[in-house]
């Protein structure tokens, strides 16, 4: 069986409702990641652009990923994707080099037939999705000679998971699928990573190429064939579909910043015990691989330029050991931080360049007033599937970033999603309206 009969079968065969514990469990986490997000970024600039954009050029009757107005399911989709990547915080992928669920979360809410199924099969749909965007990215970046943003393959997850909220028939999928691969944003992913702008991952287009792949195959608009899941050279790739369970490979992040500067976020921290006094510091010198040292922007202006700059991340972590929104938001005009991050020299490693993208590694060396130089081990992220976050570290983080906007609904949320499988879907749905002044402190 060729790779896109195999994927259609399994597509339209699968029972999200009885999926195994364990993946609604990991569902869970990625959902309850995907959330805290989207609530503190509504408080970035781009929200109020998206909610602007979307509800003039796509009314409707969908509501908005906690904001507030109406769209289509199109523009639902769109503006959810784009306010998760405005807070570069959400979970990813080590080989995609992006994000799935930025897409999937606003594409499984934006069509009504979403409301009528239980809790278990809408987070079944959510991680049956899971594993046709990260199979798809995976793909892509080993067929094309460019790298592309998460918006050209995380589409293709939001189309397939759409049109088994349609029930459109293997031939109609066949054709959603290749629509969106096809209408997908093929965005360069570095262009963006050398002048950070609010385009940043291209996953609002993603949604949007997802959710209209479907309902376009659902009135028999036709497309070519998906090349990311039918082509000899990715076979290997879907083989193990249903056994192997990517979404069990995805991150956590601990930072809202790009995941190729928390390595070096990681090794100035294991510092700060020896370095004392950040006044005391000459020089910071980075050791990591090539695409971590594109991040390089030192004094940022804006917070993209904030959550894609390595040296803001470096000097924002010896200064107060973490990052939080703030630091990449509000704190943009801090002396101490600015003058921190202009003693940031990067450089790249041969090594750590071979073991990326499946391992990204980082050395940090402090040079001090004294004369002495203190350099740590190398070190990784924390948060990938073999050192994972806790569950309790989730949930901490996520009232961090959802309790200043949502208030005490934030803790309620938490409590939906821990119990979603036994509950409705619409019982999550309810929780992601606009919030409630009221209930903020």
């Amino acid at each position: 069986m060729t790779p896109a009969p195999a994927l259609l079968a399994w597509l339209i065969g699968q029972d999200p409702g009885r999926l195994a514990d364990a993946h609604l469990a990991q569902a869970k986490r990625c959902l309850l990641d995907l959330l805290g997000v989207a609530a503190a970024a509504t408080r970035t600039p781009l929200a109020n652009k998206a909610r602007r954009f979307t509800l003039s050029q796509y009314p409707g009757t969908r509501p908005l990923l906690f904001s507030e107005g109406r769209a289509s399911p199109c523009g639902a989709a769109l503006h959810g994707a784009w306010l998760i990547d405005a807070l570069d915080a959400h979970d990813g992928q080590a080989l995609t080099k992006g994000h799935a669920g930025v897409a999937l979360l606003p594409g499984l809410l934006a069509l009504p037939e979403a409301e009528t199924l239980s809790g278990r099969e809408w987070l079944g749909l959510l991680a049956m999705g899971y594993e046709v965007a990260t199979r798809a990215g995976i793909a892509l970046h080993a067929t094309s000679p460019d790298y592309h943003t998460s918006g050209a393959w995380n589409a293709m997850g939001v189309s397939a998971v759409a049109s088994r909220l349609l029930r459109l028939d293997a031939p109609r999928l066949h054709h959603a699928l290749g629509i969106a691969e096809f209408y997908g944003p093929r965005s360069q992913m570095m262009r963006c990573i050398d002048s950070p702008t609010m385009l940043k991952d291209g996953s609002g287009w993603g949604a949007l190429a997802g959710i209209s792949s479907a309902l376009l195959a659902q009135d028999g608009f036709t497309g070519a064939p998906a090349l990311c899941v039918s082509a000899p050279e990715v076979a290997h790739l879907w083989a193990d579909l249903g056994a192997r369970w990517y979404l069990h490979e995805q991150y956590f992040k601990p930072y809202p910043v790009c995941r190729w500067a928390q390595p070096a976020v990681e090794a100035v921290r294991s510092l700060r015990g020896a370095v004392g006094d950040p006044a005391r510091i000459r020089r910071i010198e980075i050791v990591t691989f090539h695409e971590a040292k594109r991040l390089h922007t030192v004094r940022p202006r804006t917070t993209e330029e904030a959550q894609y700059s390595l040296p803001w991340a470096v000097a924002c972590a010896l200064l107060s050991g973490g990052i939080d929104v703030e630091s990449v938001t509000t704190a943009l005009d801090d002396a101490r931080l600015t003058a921190l991050a202009a003693r940031v020299d990067i450089q790249e490693s041969e090594l750590f360049n071979r073991r990326f993208p499946r391992e990204r590694w980082a050395i940090a060396r402090v040079h001090l007033a004294d004369g002495r130089v203190v350099e740590s081990e190398p070190r990784e992220a924390r948060g990938d599937p073999h050192s994972p976050l806790s569950d309790k570290e989730l949930h901490a983080k996520f009232l961090s970033l959802a309790e200043p906007v949502l208030g005490a609904d934030a803790r309620r949320l938490l409590e939906v999603v821990s119990r979603l499988e036994q509950l409705p879907a619409a019982a999550l749905l309810h929780c992601l309206r606009a919030p409630d002044p009221a209930t903020v402190a």
